[in-house]
């Protein structure tokens, strides 16, 4: 599981109005803001001057102690504090080892952030940009939480195939912590297609996951209409993997228990596992599910997958893929021949800013029987401003702010597969050029993942501010849709700080299996604060290490952690956030175009290259299509029953000009500039 789990897309889019559409700012208004945004800009200017120090160093410098005085059952009295490195402790990602490294020292639990006295208004104050997606909605419903019991983050979403109303989305919920058994999982239920949702609860005022340790896993089995979620979970041999599965998933008395691997090696557990279903009847292994972990107990962390044939009533097919630790990022597989991949990533031999990074691929064709490493990429910078403090193997996005010795949000650059008829895509971060600390990365390959073409930037924002923890989802009708962190429209974060506005979700879409990419835009409805972390039983930089995005031909979902959910102690917290964008490739039918028109003129000595698209009426109005210029997308939204792109001092010679969508509805058109 993840720090938290350590004690320690049509191309339509609504229309957004712009600021300026409801009227004149308010001068005392703005005059504020400046104030706030100056503030900190200064504050954060100050974080950047810490340092940290090597996973070596801080290897060298531990002190031998042995655990005595522990109460809590997931920390056992008589462990040696100094062999935390040797076990690989410090590599994984659940909860019993951030509460070892906690109880050690080598980590601070989580703890209340300071928070302003200004409200959120602020960030409604800042103009929202052109967007993807419909309606966030708030997963913590009904929202009861109160205390420092209080983090969600990390989300898993699933959707029913023969039943899209039926949405299911998994996170890690530390509101069960303390409970006995331990339950550090939780999910919610949309039965309405996403529009509102409904948290599990049973009438302990838990989850139906008890025992489980959070790394959340929603699959559905379609030949049986069962949902499966799986967790790092104590009823399978302690320290294995294991789950719930229901008919009902409505229901949170319906869910029983069953185990995918057992594990007796606290010090040793499964960890950071992922799953897929293959749910395509035309499939020769449909039916089949896969489940891939790191197991600790073996080489360090080997990489292994195991699959049930028999709709999860046993799992008893392991294959190891690696003999040494290449961390399991995602487990996927292809929508149309039923192939299947794991991406895995090599993250230097100390982790940590220093090291290199490289994605692997791991490929089988015969059901999860064999299994070959197709790919192993080159080296990458990895994401992230400083090393998660005396933990130093993990990176953090953001320095320490009033956290001690500890960064906050541990990322490593893992992102997402996916596959479809062959081409095999993965997103990553890694780190930027210059000072910029991280950028959104896409690959693609085209032989069944064995090479790949040159990386794709998907985030085209010119600052230096961070995109990170990306996600990326295939829809069987083509379509590729990529969401991640996005801090491009704000200059500074404060963790904790309900007034001051940090990150926005963003996304780009391609509706062509990645070929070409439209032109990237924001996914979340607004701005949202950086959230906090107050429980002191999970590692203060847990913020979630993944979240893993899915699709059917029609839409896509995604979901994350964000901090406008409910201020609870005057500090914004981790609530899980759910949105959809639509599946197909184009929302324009071509018999509502009219025309699509492009010329070049000179005006007062300027060239400008202008391109008009007409339709038939104002039904598509406030829809966004995308007008691709020498290879450059450009999105322009539909105003009544037109779109039109000028580009101001175009180059002399042909252009070749492109309507995205609806795609082959009207030919190339290459005019030439004088």
């Amino acid at each position: 599981m993840k720090p938290m789990k350590k004690t320690t897309a049509s191309q339509s889019a609504p229309a957004r109005r712009s600021l300026g559409e409801g009227g004149f700012f308010n001068l005392r208004l703005l005059i504020g803001l400046f104030i706030v945004l100056a503030g900190v800009f200064l504050a954060l200017a100050g974080l950047g001057t810490f340092s940290a120090v090597t996973a070596n160093s801080a290897q060298a410098q531990q002190k031998p102690r042995i655990i005595t005085n522990s109460t809590d059952p997931l920390v056992p009295n008589g462990f040696d504090c100094s062999k935390i490195y040797e076990l690989g402790i410090d590599k994984q990602e659940n909860l019993r080892a951030g509460l070892i490294m906690i109880a050690c020292g080598e980590t601070e639990g989580g703890s209340a952030s300071p928070s302003g006295t200004f409200s959120q208004f602020i960030q409604k104050l800042l103009p929202p940009p052109l967007t993807f997606g419909t309606t966030d909605v708030d997963l913590i419903s009904p929202q009861t939480d109160s205390g420092t019991n209080i983090t969600q983050s990390e989300t898993y979403a699933t959707t029913n195939p023969d039943d899209p109303n039926q949405i299911v989305v998994a996170y890690n919920d530390s509101r069960g912590r303390l409970a006995n058994p331990i339950n550090i999982s939780g999910a919610s239920v949309s039965t309405d297609g996403g529009t509102t949702f409904t948290r599990l609860t049973k009438g302990n005022g838990q989850s139906p996951f008890d025992g489980t340790e959070g790394d959340p896993v929603v699959l559905y089995n379609r030949p049986t209409g069962t949902w499966f979620t799986v967790w790092l979970d104590t009823g399978c041999s302690a320290a294995g993997l294991g789950g719930y599965k229901s008919t009902n998933p409505s229901d949170p008395n319906s869910w029983t228990h069953f185990c995918v691997h057992n594990n007796n090696n606290i010090f040793a557990p499964d960890d950071r596992e992922s799953g897929w279903a293959d749910n395509n009847p035309s499939s020769l292994f449909f039916g089949r599910m896969y489940v891939s972990w790191n197991n600790f107990n073996v080489g360090g962390g080997a990489l292994f997958v195991r699959y049930s044939t028999d709709n999860g009533l046993t799992w008893t097919n392991e294959r190891q893929l690696s003999t040494t630790f290449f961390r399991d990022v995602q487990i996927t597989g292809d929508l149309a021949t039923g192939d299947v991949y794991v991406a895995a990533m090599n993250e230097g031999p100390n982790g940590g800013l220093a090291g290199p990074r490289s994605n692997k691929i791991y490929r089988s064709t015969d059901g999860g029987n064999t299994w070959t490493n197709t790919y192993t990429g080159p080296n990458f910078a990895p994401p992230g401003r400083v090393n998660c403090g005396a933990n130093t193997y993990f990176v953090c996005m953001y320095p320490d702010s009033n956290l001690g010795f500890t960064g906050y949000w541990r990322h490593m650059g893992w992102g997402e597969p996916a596959a479809l008829n062959g081409v095999v895509s993965l997103v990553y971060a890694q780190h930027g050029a210059g000072a910029d600390p991280g950028d959104v990365f896409y690959i693609r390959s085209t032989d069944k993942g064995q090479t790949f073409g040159v990386p794709v930037k998907l985030n085209t924002d010119t600052t230096t501010r961070l995109q990170w923890q990306p996600n990326l989802s295939v829809s069987s009708a083509g379509t590729l849709f990529s969401v991640w962190y996005d801090e491009r429209e704000t200059t500074g974060c404060t963790l904790g700080n309900p007034a001051v506005p940090c990150y926005r979700m963003w996304a780009r879409k391609s509706t062509d299996n990645g070929a070409t990419w439209l032109a990237d835009m924001a996914f979340s409805d607004a701005l949202t604060p950086l959230p906090g972390q107050p429980d002191s039983g999970i590692q203060p930089n847990y913020a979630g290490d993944y979240d893993y995005g899915s699709a059917l031909a029609t839409n896509h979902l995604s979901s994350w952690v964000d901090g406008r959910g409910p201020i609870i102690s005057g500090k914004s917290q981790q609530d899980p956030f759910f949105d959809q964008e639509a599946g197909g490739g184009g929302g324009i039918p071509c018999g509502d175009l009219v025309s699509f028109q492009v010329r070049c003129k000179s005006s007062g000595g300027v060239d400008k290259l202008q391109a008009r698209l007409t339709l038939t009426d104002t039904s598509h109005s406030g829809e966004q299509v995308t007008i691709t210029v020498d290879g450059n997308p450009n999105s322009v939204t539909i105003n009544g029953n037109r779109a039109q792109l000028q580009i101001n001092n175009a180059a002399p010679g042909a252009h070749t000009v492109k309507l995205t969508d609806p795609a082959g509805c009207f030919p190339r058109s290459m005019p030439t500039c004088p």
